[in-house]
């Protein structure tokens, strides 16, 4: 485990996309990843979250917003 994420159960927060804001649940070792993809990319988390929702609705068949958050971090994790 990374030091500062633990095990846990999920975590809701607000976040706006398009303007719509709605309520998303992670894990709170994903919030941590998701938060130094932010700052790698010095972006806000809202716009990194609108970003990888974009690229979700471009599936054939789209997991929801959480799954693919799970999924883009762990593609960026392994090097992708």
């Amino acid at each position: 485990m990374t030091s500062g994420a633990s095990l846990g159960a999920p975590v809701k927060r607000s976040v706006t996309i398009a303007g719509h804001e709605t309520s998303l649940a992670l894990e709170p070792i994903f919030w941590a990843a998701l938060a130094r993809q932010c700052d790698q990319r010095q972006l806000p988390i809202n716009a990194l979250i609108a970003r990888i929702d974009a690229e979700r609705l471009e599936a054939p068949t789209p997991p929801n917003l959480a799954s693919a958050i799970r999924q883009w971090l762990f593609a960026q994790a392994l090097g992708g």
